[in-house]
């Protein structure tokens, strides 16, 4: 039995979205008409811009050096290898099923000595086997703890001796400031423990999940990210984690390193991840509305009843929101190019929080379980309300 390795442009095999980071690895013997198929292909990874000439200490006495930070936390990053197997469906195989060994290179971190590791959830979605590789070269299988589409982050566990285990300080993403000095360990093209620098470009970023539902206060950051980097750590000048590495964003490009990286906060991974070991899984609330924040200039043109809050656009049946009777808007405006709900509710607060933007609104749910509820000040006709809306569970992707 022969094996064909073949390794494929990386430009035409990007992946659509933003959604990257993982080199994809598919090997596989070839056995004729009706056998087994192996092929090389990559998958849409991340990528960022050029690395700093300097590394800058954010609090002078308190920062670490890049290479001090290396030595440090490098041993605690790890390659994850997942592995699919997927039907083909090739016009010269006269109708006889063909598979496809498909492997997903990809980044991760140790969290404790109990072996559980962190990586996005893109990076081993499907996979029927999973291989983490750590920096003494020690390759063990590892399982699946539980994954979150919604967020892009999975926790692996492997079945390590707790002293070959380097697990890695969490920071606090609430901190993290633009232009903070800031680090990625990561397996970019399968060069294994690579570290890039560079600034954090900006704070409070969304970006799409794998589920196409928001990801809130994502860091952007112009540190290198390339393929395989998705699932490592972005860290801090204190050699603190504050986020995951998960996607990029290439212009009109469609391609190449432009310096637009993006992390989940570690904020966020916290929360998600303890719930995951927990669980298995993570639940979260849903409302069951589209809506958007209301400006000074609709407000004062529509002559709604307040300033600020939020106009429900639409509102899924069965929702929590539709048992409590909210009402989106029966006409669209357009003003400057851009449409408005008009003649539904204006949500004005939430639990008491007056409300500003959809941020906001979508972090209070946030902080709910389904089941729980939510207080909400709405203006009908101008008319004030009070509604109590009973969270649902939010479905797999948007509707």
């Amino acid at each position: 039995m022969r094996s064909r390795r073949q390794l494929l442009p990386i430009a035409a095999l990007l992946a659509a979205g933003l959604i990257g980071g993982a080199i994809s690895l598919a090997g596989a013997s070839a056995l004729g008409v009706g056998g087994k198929t192996t092929t090389v292909r990559q998958i849409e990874p991340a990528f960022a811009g050029n690395s700093p000439t300097s590394f800058n200490p954010v609090k002078p006495g308190k920062a670490m050096t890049i290479n001090e930070i290396f030595r440090r936390d490098a041993p605690g990053v790890v390659q994850v290898t997942s592995t699919q197997v997927v039907r083909t469906n090739d016009p010269f195989d006269f109708g006889l099923p063909q598979t496809e060994k498909q492997k997903a290179l990809g980044s991760g971190f140790v969290l404790d000595k109990a072996g559980h590791i962190i990586t996005n959830y893109h990076v081993i979605a499907g996979a029927q086997s999973v291989e983490v590789s750590f920096s003494n070269s020690d390759n063990l299988k590892a399982h699946i703890v539980g994954s979150d589409p919604s967020t892009d982050l999975a926790v692996l566990q492997v079945n390590a001796r707790s002293r070959t285990l380097t697990p890695l300080a969490f920071g606090n993403s609430d901190r993290v400031r633009v232009g903070d000095s800031v680090v990625a360990i990561g397996n970019p093209l399968g060069y294994d423990r690579s570290v890039t620098a560079g600034i954090v470009s900006a704070v409070q970023r969304a970006i799409s999940a794998p589920n196409q539902f928001p990801i809130d206060h994502v860091i952007q950051t112009d540190a290198p990210i390339n393929h395989g980097n998705s699932g490592g750590p972005l860290i801090d000048s204190r050699g603190q984690v504050i986020g995951v590495t998960a996607q990029i964003a290439t212009g009109d490009t469609g391609s190449g390193n432009i310096g637009i990286g993006f992390a989940i906060p570690i904020n966020t991974v916290r929360t998600v991840v303890a719930q995951l070991i927990k669980k298995g899984k993570v639940e979260h609330a849903f409302l069951g509305i589209t809506a958007k924040p209301v400006t000074a200039e609709i407000a004062r043109l529509f002559r709604l009843p307040s300033k600020s809050g939020v106009l429900v656009a639409s509102v899924q049946p069965g929702s929590g929101a539709a048992a409590a009777g909210l009402r989106a808007g029966t006409e669209t405006a357009v003003v400057s190019g851009e449409s408005w709900p008009i003649g539904g509710d204006q949500i004005v607060s939430a639990d008491g929080v007056p409300l500003t933007s959809i941020d906001q609104l979508r972090d209070l749910i946030a902080g709910k379980r389904p089941g729980q509820s939510l207080s909400l000040e709405v203006y009908r006709d101008n008319e004030k309300l009070t509604l109590d809306v009973k969270l649902g569970r939010q479905p797999s992707s948007p509707r």
